[in-house]
C-alpha cells in the first residue's frame, strides 16, 4: 500500500503497536516447544517480529521465515495468503495487516488452507474499540460544519468475534485475546502524525470529501472538550486482537461427546448435588 511506503522512514518512531503485536506472537512461539520448518510472515511491517524472534529462544525452532516481500505480495497484505500453495507452511504469521483485508473471513480461509495439518497461525489486527475518541469527534465536527458525516476511520473487527472467525475459517483450537491500551498525545496533530507513520490512516474505498482546516480545527476543539485530561493531553484508545489457531489434525484434542463424561460435575467440584426434591 502506498501509505505504508510513505511512512517507511518515520515508522520506527511510531512502531509501538507493531512491537506489542510481535512480542505477543514471539512469546506464544517460545512456549510451544516444537519446530516450524516452513514459516512465512505476512505482516505489513515484518521488522518487529523478525527482530524479537531472532533475539529469543524460539529462533532455532522457526524458519527461516519468509516475508510477504519475498513472495512479491507486499502491496496487498490482506491478499498475500492467496499466493501460498495449499498445505505448504508450518507457521503463518500476520501482524497488524488483516484489518485492511476487504474479506477477512476469506483471508483466514486462505491462511488455513496454506497450513499443513497441525500448522499454526498467529495473527493480530486492530479491534472495534480502536480510535473510538477520534471517530466520535470527527463525526460530530463534520455534522456541525457540513450537516452530514462520512466514514473517515476504517471499520475494525469486534474482538469478541475473533475465535468465531477462526472457527468459521476451519481452524482448530481457536484462541482470541483482546489487548487494550491508551496512548496520550499533546494534541490531535501528534496523534495524526503517529497514524501516518504507522500507515494506519483511512483506506476506505470511494470518494471522500477532504478535511478542511476549519473542520480539523473543530475536531481538535471537540477532542479537547470531550476527552482532554487534567494536564491537557488527549487519550487515544487502541484495541489489538490477538488470534491463534491450528490447521486441523487427528492428533489434536477434541471435545467429548455430550453425555460421555464419566465423573459428575458435583463430584469434581466437591459439592453436594441439589436435585430439586429437597426442601
Amino acid at each position: 500500500m502506498a501509505k505504508l511506503a510513505r511512512g517507511e522512514k518515520s515508522f520506527a518512531a511510531a512502531d509501538f503497536l507493531h512491537a506489542r503485536a510481535a512480542e505477543n506472537a514471539v512469546n506464544s512461539l517460545e512456549v510451544i516447544l516444537r519446530a516450524f520448518a516452513d514459516a512465512v510472515d505476512l505482516s505489513a511491517r515484518p521488522g518487529p517480529f523478525a527482530r524479537l524472534l531472532a533475539g529469543g529462544p524460539a529462533a532455532g525452532r522457526v524458519g527461516p521465515v519468509r516475508t510477504a516481500g519475498d513472495l512479491s505480495a507486499r502491496a496487498a497484505p490482506g491478499a498475500a495468503p492467496l499466493v501460498l500453495p495449499d498445505q505448504s507452511q508450518d507457521l503463518i504469521v500476520s501482524l497488524m495487516s488483516l484489518h485492511w483485508a476487504s474479506d477477512l473471513p476469506g483471508a483466514l480461509v486462505q491462511i488455513r488452507r496454506a497450513l499443513r495439518p497441525d500448522g499454526l497461525f498467529l495473527g493480530t489486527l486492530l479491534g472495534a474499540g480502536t480510535l473510538k475518541e477520534l471517530r466520535a469527534v470527527l463525526t460530530q465536527a463534520e455534522l456541525e460544519v457540513r450537516g452530514g458525516a462520512q466514514a473517515r476511520v476504517s471499520p475494525f473487527a469486534d474482538g469478541f468475534d475473533g475465535a468465531a472467525l477462526l472457527q468459521r475459517a476451519g481452524f482448530a483450537l481457536p484462541v482470541a485475546d483482546v489487548d487494550r491500551l491508551t496512548v496520550r498525545y499533546p494534541d490531535l496533530p501528534a496523534l495524526v502524525r503517529d497514524l501516518r507513520a504507522m500507515g494506519e490512516t483511512n483506506a476506505l474505498a470511494g470518494p471522500v470529501r477532504p478535511l478542511t482546516r476549519g473542520l480539523l480545527a473543530r475536531t481538535a476543539e471537540l477532542y479537547a472538550e470531550r476527552f482532554a485530561e487534567a494536564d491537557g493531553r488527549i487519550p487515544a484508545t487502541f484495541e489489538i486482537i490477538h488470534l491463534a489457531g491450528w490447521a486441523p489434525h487427528e492428533s489434536q484434542q477434541k471435545p467429548l461427546a455430550p453425555g460421555s463424561a464419566k465423573v459428575r460435575l458435583a463430584d469434581a467440584l466437591g459439592v453436594r448435588e441439589w436435585t430439586g426434591d429437597e426442601g
